[in-house]
Parts: structure tokens; sequence; C-alpha cells
């Protein structure tokens, strides 16, 4: 919705690819479902997980790149889309997402952030199955 639509030229960072944080399991891991459907619209991937990185390229490949980091997937990217609960996702830098993003965009598909904090922050924050209540932010 954020895009129009049209997600072709973008590029999207990914935090989090095992099914549940703690494990480099990835059947039937939602990260995987929701990569194709960004690749097939045509987005790009930037991808990082503590543990799962090898398991998925197996699947991906160089379909998607991954990054040594997590901070390092959000150079170049236009938003951010958390998958995947992991503890050292829980608390990030802000200023850190707002300087390397080139849009203060965030898609929380744990609900992990308090809408309140991202919004006193600066991010447009779309935090899957909550009520939007953060708009917009001014790039």
């Amino acid at each position: 919705d954020y895009y129009g639509g049209n997600l072709s030229g973008k590029t999207i960072a990914v935090w989090g690819l095992a099914f549940k944080p703690n494990t480099d399991d990835i059947r039937e891991a939602p990260a995987l479902t929701i990569i194709e459907e960004l690749l097939n619209a045509g987005a790009s991937i930037k991808a990082f997980d503590p543990e799962a990185m090898d398991n998925v390229k197996q699947v991906f490949g160089d379909r998607i790149q991954f990054a040594e980091e997590q901070y390092e997937t959000l150079i170049g990217s236009d938003s951010l889309a958390v998958i995947t609960e992991w503890p050292v996702f829980r608390a990030p830098s802000y200023k850190v997402l707002r300087e390397l993003l080139s849009e203060p965009v965030v898609f929380d598909g744990r609900n992990i952030y308090d809408p309140r904090v991202m919004e006193a922050e600066g991010f447009y924050y779309d935090s899957i199955g909550r009520n939007k209540v953060v708009q917009k932010a001014e790039a």
C-alpha cells in the first residue's frame, strides 16, 4: 500500500529469515514467501539473519543480497521489513535507521516496536495486524 502497488526498482531490507528466532530453521518461514512476492513485484532484497542465511542462500542463491550484519542491509534500501523477532532487532539505533534508509519507512511483521516511539522518531511505521497509528513521515 505504501508504494501504491509499485515496487519496481525499490530495495527492501529484510531483518529475519528463520521461521522463529534462535534457530536456522526456514521450513515454512514467512520470510521465504514474503521475499518471493517482493521479488515477483520487482523489488530487490538485502537480507540479514543471525543464523538462517546459509539455508536461505540455498533457496534464493544470488537472487537476493545477504549482509554480514543487520545495519548493512539498510545501505541503499528504501525501507525495512522486520520478519523474524530476533532479540538483536528489538532495540535498533533509530538514528542509524534514519541515516541509512533512503526513506524512514519500517514494516514490522512481528510488532516488536512501539508505534508511538516510531512516530516520535519520525518513521512511517506499519505494524502488521495493528490499527494504523502512524501516518507517512515527512522525509
